[in-house]
């Protein structure tokens, strides 16, 4: 398995593993839930998914930066896309 063999890491220590495809529109998260190991992959429609700078193989990112990460939002430069309008 990557995550034991490449990032020298336990996977049934509750972290998240993000894996993406070559294309870049295709994400694989796999974690372990205490019970077993759990997958969720997504496919982008139109786009990529915007990946951070690996340094070792390995990057950490905020629970934030996963949200933008997996909605397909470039996490880097986060705008606000919707605005509310004025109550009248």
């Amino acid at each position: 398995m990557s995550v034991q063999e490449t990032l020298k890491r336990d996977p049934h220590g509750g972290q998240l593993f993000v894996f993406r495809g070559r294309s870049g529109g295709l994400i694989k998260v796999l974690w372990h839930d205490g019970q077993g190991m759990c997958l969720l992959a997504k496919r982008l429609e139109r786009g990529h998914f915007i990946w951070p700078q690996a340094v070792d193989g390995a990057v950490t990112i905020t629970p934030a930066q996963l949200g933008y990460l997996i909605e397909g939002i470039d996490w880097r430069h986060q705008q606000r896309t919707w605005c509310p309008e004025a109550v009248r």
